[in-house]
């Protein structure tokens, strides 16, 4: 395979990736960080440019980058996040499963979520930043 085409399998790839991640933003059983990161991943492989752009996004980039880094999440984005991964993945379980199985893995897809962010480490940098521009 040529080293051209390489570069545009993974500059598809990552940019497959950042969509799903950002759709993953809306859809709570859709991972967001996971993709985020696999598109990273991608776009430092594929050529300099896009991963600066991925890491420098005004919505995106910050996201990346305190999660790549350890520095965790804001109370905020945290309480979000919980808040509407219960609200999708209840509202899932009630109105469109049927199954109690399904719906058990549901609630076990939940718990597992809630675990991971809630063991997240409380960022108050940017906490108190979010605070500052209220």
């Amino acid at each position: 395979m040529s080293k051209r085409l390489l570069q545009a399998l993974l500059v598809t790839c990552g940019t497959l990736c950042v969509g799903l991640g950002v759709l993953g933003i809306f859809v709570p059983l859709l991972p967001t960080t996971v993709f985020l990161l696999l598109a990273a991943a991608c776009y430092a492989r594929s050529s300099e440019s896009f991963p600066q752009k991925l890491l420098n996004n005004r919505w995106l980039g910050a996201y990346v980058r305190n999660y790549r880094e350890g520095r965790g999440m804001s109370t905020r984005e945290k309480t979000w996040t919980l808040l509407l991964l219960w609200i999708g993945i209840g509202a899932s379980a009630i109105l469109s499963v049927h199954a109690w199985w399904l719906r058990a893995v549901l609630l076990i897809i939940a718990v597992a979520v809630t675990v991971h962010v809630a063991g997240l480490r409380v960022n108050r940098r940017i906490t108190d930043d979010i605070a500052a521009e209220r």
